[in-house]
């Protein structure tokens, strides 16, 4: 499990405590790299902005994405995802607190691989954090290409 790195992307810092906390608290020790908006996602997935150089070969092994974000919200992070043949496959999990039904729907019309509603209790959320990093990190098989064949 270590291997796979998760990219979290989350605009609330206290979420992301929580997230890392609730991770910790399941023993999940794998590399979450976190960034804070949308275009930040972006630059990270297609190696551009600030992360320019970045090997792309070195795919993550789920998104976590919440969808009211800056500069770029998470329905258009996701449309992106899906438009581009390098990462049409990316396991993308939607992780927000919206309970927009809209939310829902937009999110898998965009092939979402999951859609989970943030739980506000700690107890839920690190269960929901413990089932997440056994799912996502321990039984999905990705596509060959999220393996690092070509």
């Amino acid at each position: 499990m270590k291997n796979k790195t998760i990219l979290l992307v989350e605009d609330n810092p206290d979420d992301v405590k929580l997230t890392l906390h609730a991770f910790k608290k399941c023993n999940i020790a794998n590399r979450v790299e976190v960034v804070s908006d949308g275009a930040a996602a972006l630059d990270y997935l297609f190696g551009t902005g600030a992360y320019a150089g970045r090997d792309l070969s070195d795919h993550p092994a789920v998104v976590l994405l919440d969808l009211k974000l800056p500069k770029v919200d998470g329905l258009e992070v996701l449309r992106r995802i899906r438009a581009d043949q390098r990462s049409k496959r990316q396991p993308v999990v939607v992780l927000t607190s919206s309970q927009e039904e809209h939310d829902v729907v937009a999110s898998y019309d965009l092939a979402a691989n999951s859609y989970i509603r943030k739980p506000v209790d700690f107890e839920q959320f690190s269960e929901a954090a413990h089932q997440l990093g056994m799912y996502w990190l321990l039984l999905n098989e990705p596509p060959p290409e999220h393996k690092g064949t070509p």
